[in-house]
């Protein structure tokens, strides 16, 4: 049974939801903002247990019928709000999953709670057809709209939610979260990590990734051995580097944290503070090599392909320049 001492930070977050339930005012909706994997939906769940728990109090008891259902996720007041169309939450789904149950009282306690994951996802017409229904709420209605980009929210639903934002966990929390729950090493906690930044969902995701070990080696294989490589070589990596298992993106941030030990080494001359110490010659080499506009170049080429993977930009030619880019570097 989860509870708030589980959520690794997020201290000003826990004292908040703690608070609004100790004291009974808990608010009729509430924006938890944070990136993808940072743990919204555990904290959502966390919140909607304790104020179903049969028992009260700050934490849910675990033992009590309601928070055995809530466990289960099959609790009659806690709703889970999904959408028919991957690409967004439409009007139709708002209507049916809220506005057309919102009036119907609570099974079986005191509250409804409806938890909205993607809730920017809706289109301008969803969040006006909510709009209704958070501008007159019934009083034992809560609405957890879980959001990583709060641009895509209308002004008029942020001005009626109490706004809740997840903040990047610090490296001891995490470092200590990943070696005690998921008994892995320190080094390999501290590369977790240097990946994650403060990201507790996407450190645990590659730490629990078995092929994550192999992925790191073959990235830091070519890194190594690029600048000796022919075209049709890095054309091969680039195809190898697609089978992987794993999001392209904490690919690319491999290749990220590598260059940041370069140019931290290449600076200071000072290897008790790289990712890869294990990799200490290799790093001496490339930071003799390269120049610290060309370590530039490599990162912002690094960005770059990000946001061209975001916007679908074909993957074999992001990764063709990206991996030239480092080449020339």
């Amino acid at each position: 049974m989860a509870t708030f001492q589980d959520i690794v930070g997020q201290q000003l977050l826990k004292e908040q939801l703690r608070s609004s339930i100790e004291s009974g005012k808990i608010s009729h909706a509430y924006i938890i903002q944070g990136e993808n994997k940072s743990g919204k939906e555990f904290v959502a769940n966390v919140f909607a247990q304790a104020i179903v728990c049969e028992k009260g109090g700050a934490n849910a008891c675990g033992e009590c019928h309601s928070c055995k259902q809530a466990i289960n996720h099959n609790h009659p007041d806690i709703r889970y709000v999904g959408h028919e169309k991957p690409s967004g939450i439409g009007v139709d789904d708002i209507r049916r999953e809220i506005n057309d149950t919102v009036h119907l009282t609570p099974n079986q306690g005191g509250k409804k709670i409806y938890i909205v994951p993607e809730a920017d996802k809706m289109t301008p017409a969803a969040q006006n057809a909510l709009l209704k229904t958070l501008e007159e709420p019934p009083e034992y209605v809560v609405i957890l709209l879980l959001v990583s980009n709060l641009d895509m929210m209308l002004q008029t639903i942020l001005s009626r939610c109490v706004l809740l934002r997840m903040k990047p966990v610090s490296d001891g929390e995490m470092r200590t979260y990943l070696m005690r729950e998921l008994k892995i090493p320190d080094y390999r906690a501290d590369v977790c990590i240097a990946f994650a930044r403060g990201n507790v969902g996407r450190a645990k995701a590659l730490a629990s990734n078995e092929d994550f070990d192999k992925i790191r080696n073959d990235a830091l294989s070519l890194l190594k051995n690029i600048y000796d490589m022919e075209i049709v070589d890095v054309m091969n990596a680039i195809r190898q580097i697609k089978e992987h298992d794993m999001d392209v993106n904490d690919y690319l941030d491999i290749i990220s944290v590598w260059y940041r030990d370069v140019l931290l080494f290449k600076a200071t001359h000072d290897a008790n503070h790289l990712v890869f110490r294990d990799e200490i010659n290799a790093i001496n080499r490339v930071a003799k090599r390269a120049e610290y506009e060309g370590i530039e170049d490599v990162i912002k080429a690094l960005d770059k392909a990000k946001s061209r993977l975001a916007s679908n930009v074909n993957f074999e030619l992001t990764m063709e320049l990206l991996l030239l880019t480092i080449k020339e570097n």
